[in-house]
């Protein structure tokens, strides 16, 4: 599912988005127009002193009629005047007079709602969730000849054919110089695209994350319909005043196609789902969503409303601010990428390294790898971390351990006479446990395979229909329990491998009385050559080779992990 975004090839991801063109047509116009009232810019006291002297003198006799302050009855003539234009321009909205907001305006704020909401899910799963991977696959597109230099110019493989000699710090150290050069050349337009983009995607975060619920449930049922005292909420109204000012222009389609195309991952891998038609049908819902904000902005003049609920006349939308971070998000995607990437070269290049180690070790016989787990050529399998490890001891088992050890060891789990009754059950325990190493793995193998128990739960998991996030924890869950049954066969081989370590050391000193002691009969198996000396002290040195191999396999998977 994540190859769909984070792995497809710049031509592939041109070609995934060409397949869409034509699947609908967004409209260019603007979301927002600000109405302007014949009002003036000051309020109050501060635009009373400012009018001419016989219109001050009018206010003051006027006020000894109202018992008001001049300024109050100038400021509500204001407001007056505000009140029958907002009339004028939108009715049924807002009664200026008792200072409420009336029935039509929570309903065109509900169609709001909803139209903020259908951009949610979107932006979930693709800003909320992985900004830095978001905008990577936006700047593909928006830039795509950086994209190029950053994709090819910091691939630790390339870098390494180009220089044959180079470690990793100066195989990092390249790949950062390319890496800014490629940002070097981001031209001012490209820059003011992905800026916009950016801008747009927040704007629409805060959007469709108002507290839209909170303005509906404080209108409560009137005489004549539903309607809210205006200053429960206008502190409210100014913040989506300012969220819907700032968001003027619509989304390009390139980014509505982004965003739907990281909605629609997680259902990518069904064979099933027509993508194309998700695409068309996602694609109007936004059209039509944007055409609920348009119109809200159309019908309701909320500056001039906002105006009147404060009584404020030189009041005026604000920018919210946003999107100014999107490079410095990008950059760290990047810089995140190739360290992930050198990574899994220099685990990859190790491993080869130790593959030939593990070849002269398991004398010439290849590691016989599991499957059903991911790799390249099975990327749909169940990931295991300690794969690896268990292909390594699964080879040891049959080229080494059956080969080499065992016939020492069936000679003295048959024959031996150990004085301590407890060496004699560790012996067979240990014995045990590495004779039925291969069937471990075997079963492991099975359980993960589509047809086993592990495997069975993966698909499951993959194909239910939940949210992305339970899928994903479902998905974890089977990850995990494969892990705790790979790590029990990893620990009970070490263990064993310990054991009899000790136990064959004890029998070689020919003392009796440690810990771990000599055989009772041990002159029975030396007789007059070395031969069974020789055996045990080399089964010791692979055993404790084995020990080490696996050491340094847990290095490479921590050190990737």
């Amino acid at each position: 599912m994540d190859r769909l975004v984070s792995n497809l090839s710049l031509d592939e991801r041109l070609n995934l988005l060409d397949k869409f063109k034509g699947q609908s047509d967004i409209s260019a116009d603007p979301l927002y127009h600000e109405v302007k009232a014949d009002v003036t810019d000051s309020s109050g006291t501060a635009a009373f002193v400012t009018l001419p002297w016989y219109y001050r003198l009018y206010y003051f006799v006027l006020s000894f009629f109202r018992g008001s302050p001049p300024a109050k009855l100038y400021e509500e003539g204001q407001v007056g005047d505000l009140g029958r234009r907002i009339n004028e321009l939108a009715p049924d909205l807002y009664d200026y007079q008792k200072n409420v907001l009336l029935s039509e305006f929570c309903v065109l704020l509900t169609d709001l709602k909803e139209a903020a909401r259908f951009f949610y899910s979107a932006l979930d799963v693709s800003v909320n969730q992985d900004k830095g991977g978001f905008y990577a696959f936006l700047g593909s597109l928006e830039m795509n000849d950086v994209h190029r230099r950053l994709h090819t110019g910091t691939d630790p493989e390339t870098i390494a054919q180009q220089m044959p000699d180079a470690e990793g710090p100066e195989i990092k150290q390249h790949a950062y110089k390319v890496m800014e050069e490629a940002f070097s050349s981001v031209t001012a337009e490209q820059r003011n695209t992905m800026y916009l983009n950016a801008r747009s995607m927040t704007c629409f975060k805060e959007l469709s994350s108002f507290l839209f619920d909170r303005v509906i449930m404080a209108f409560g049922i009137g005489h004549s319909g539903h309607h809210c005292p205006a200053n429960v909420i206008k502190d409210l109204l100014l913040t989506l005043n300012n969220i819907l000012f700032s968001l003027k222009e619509p989304p390009t389609l390139s980014l509505l196609e982004s965003l739907f195309v990281f909605q629609m991952q997680e259902k990518a891998g069904d064979p099933h789902y027509d993508m194309k038609l998700e695409m068309r049908k996602l694609l109007n819902k936004a059209e039509k969503a944007l055409a609920y904000i348009r119109n809200f902005n159309k019908k309701v003049p909320l500056t001039l409303i906002l105006r009147c609920i404060y009584r404020d006349f030189s009041l005026s939308p604000e920018q919210i601010s946003g999107g100014e971070e999107w490079f410095a998000v990008y950059r760290d995607h990047w810089k995140r990428h190739i360290e992930s990437k050198l990574s899994d070269y220099l685990q990859i290049r190790k491993q080869k390294e130790m593959t030939d180690t593990f070849r002269f070790f398991l004398k010439g016989t290849n590691l016989r790898m599991l499957e059903n787990v991911v790799v390249d050529s099975t990327p749909e399998g169940l990931p295991v971390p300690d794969a690896f490890t268990l292909a390594f001891l699964r080879t040891f088992h049959s080229a080494v351990f059956l080969a080499d050890i065992n016939p020492l060891l069936r000679s003295i789990i048959i024959d031996g006479q150990f004085f301590k009754r407890e060496n004699r059950t560790e012996f067979t325990e240990c014995y045990n446990d590495l004779m039925k190493l291969e069937d471990d793995i075997r079963s492991f193998e099975v359980a993960i395979s589509p047809e086993g128990e592990l495997g069975k739960r993966f698909i499951s998991a993959k194909q239910d229909i939940s949210s992305l996030p339970i899928k994903r924890r479902k998905a974890q869950l089977v990850q995990e329990d494969a892990s705790r049954i790979a790590l029990g066969i990893i620990d009970r081989s070490r263990q064993a491998m310990d054991g009899m370590i000790n136990i064959l050391s004890g029998i070689l000193k020919k003392e009796a009385g440690g810990k771990y002691d000599t055989l009772a009969n041990l002159a029975q198996f030396t007789g007059k050559t070395t031969e069974f000396v020789d055996s045990a002290n080399d089964s010791i040195l692979k055993f404790n080779t084995a020990l080490q191999l696996l050491d340094d396999i847990i290095v490479i998977n921590s050190s990737q992990h």
